[in-house]
């Protein structure tokens, strides 16, 4: 999944996302708008992690994402 595909069907995503990570509100939600950038510095803010770990989540959630949509 790339950067343009979250972007895109980030109305879609946001759910998976807030299921992910649960502590994300739904402002935060709105505030990403696709954004990994933002995504990642959200996670960091709220769950208290570095910017690599951040990074690494939202990969493995990436990873995960093209699986199910793969079924």
């Amino acid at each position: 999944m790339n950067k343009d595909m979250i972007e895109g069907n980030w109305k879609q995503l946001s759910g998976s996302v807030q299921k992910q990570w649960g502590k994300l509100t739904n402002n935060q939600l709105d505030q990403i708008g696709g954004s990994r950038k933002k995504l990642a510095g959200i996670i960091q803010e709220n769950y208290g992690v570095e910017q690599d770990n951040a990074e690494k989540q939202i990969e493995a959630w990436e990873q995960e994402q093209k699986k199910t949509t793969m079924k």
